[in-house]
């Protein structure tokens, strides 16, 4: 029957979904689908959905089905599995292959949400599912080896979670999870453009602004070069132009920031003391889109006096780490019952 078994490993990321398969990534999509309202039929999936994304008409809708890192629209987040499936060239057969799955969770959801996951994978044709905790896949994919007895601290920052964990032994020591990251980041952006500038804009060019001029801190190398913004001014309602300097939007993003610094703060507080001597000798690794924003390795260095490492790749960190977990099926995951 190993024939007809065909395995894959999914990060479920509130932003983005990946999918691996025989060790290569086969899909990177937006979490994003697009519905008909009238028939409830899905329309588009994935970087289709996202052009759509603001720019609709009644009669179409797009739903981003995870928010936080967990499941917010049961019968989207199915669809949304299904069809990345189909996206996979797996190769034809007279029998529909049984999918063998590990999914990417975060490590502070409650167990009706890791149940939710389970059944829409199963829902969408999956046979055995394993789930595996974000931080867990993280330091596996940044290549740490997370069955010696030293502690390690990862820190995640994806789309809906920020999660900071400690490792050690194979397992998770400690763990703290904020729903302060990505979304959180481009929120801050829309306000600031608000408040400061009388401009509206939507989410997708705020999260353009965060990655073309984004940062931590106002003083950092290399700073990138102004952005010109366009959007509606909110006096006129004519569309203009606005340009904007990273200096401007660390200024933004400084309050989301700090309390991502009083949670890595916290855990540390948290952390067993031969533990946190590991953590001085081997520093912290950061992983997930949020560790690309310029300066922010250098802002928890400053506070934390720590080393900071980040993630080579740092957007598929997890999920490399998660095909790790497949080939290693019994040793990294869990099953839910």
């Amino acid at each position: 029957m190993g024939l007809f078994t065909k395995e894959i490993a999914i990060d479920l990321g509130t932003a983005n979904t990946i999918i691996i398969y025989n060790d290569k990534v086969v899909v990177d999509e937006p979490s994003i689908v697009a519905i008909e309202r009238s028939s409830g039929k899905i329309i588009a999936v994935g970087k289709k959905a996202q052009m759509m994304h603001g720019k609709t008409h009644e009669n179409i809708k797009t739903i981003r089905p995870l928010r936080g890192g967990v499941i917010a629209d049961f019968h989207a987040a199915e669809h949304m599995i299904r069809e990345m499936i189909k996206m996979i060239e797996i190769r034809k057969s007279w029998f529909p292959p049984a999918l063998k799955m590990v999914i990417c969770i975060p490590s502070g959801i409650t167990e009706v949400e890791e149940r939710a996951v389970k059944d829409s994978a199963e829902q969408a044709g999956a046979k055995e599912v394993r789930l595996i905790h974000e931080p867990m896949a993280a330091a596996i994919g940044i290549g740490i080896d997370v069955l010696e007895p030293v502690g390690n601290m990862v820190i995640d920052i994806g789309g809906g979670t920020c999660e900071i964990a400690v490792i050690a032994l194979g397992g998770i020591v400690n763990n703290k999870s904020i729903r302060i990251a990505g979304d959180e980041f481009d929120a801050d952006i829309e306000e600031y453009m608000r408040k400061q500038h009388n401009i509206n804009i939507g989410q997708r060019t705020a999260e353009r602004i965060k990655i073309e001029v984004g940062a931590a801190l106002a003083d950092i190398d290399n700073p990138p070069p102004e952005y010109a913004v366009h959007g509606r001014d909110m006096l006129t309602g004519i569309p203009k132009e606005v340009i904007v300097n990273h200096a401007e939007i660390a200024h933004a993003l400084d309050k989301s920031i700090s309390k991502i610094e009083a949670a890595v703060l916290n855990a540390l507080e948290m952390t067993p003391p031969e533990l946190a001597a590991d953590i001085f000798e081997t520093g912290i690794y950061l992983a997930g889109g949020g560790s690309l924003l310029r300066g922010l390795d250098k802002r928890i260095h400053l506070r934390t006096k720590l080393t900071v490492h980040v993630a080579e790749d740092p957007l598929r960190a997890v999920a490399r780490g998660t095909g790790i977990a497949l080939k290693n099926f019994d040793k990294f995951t869990f099953l839910i019952k």
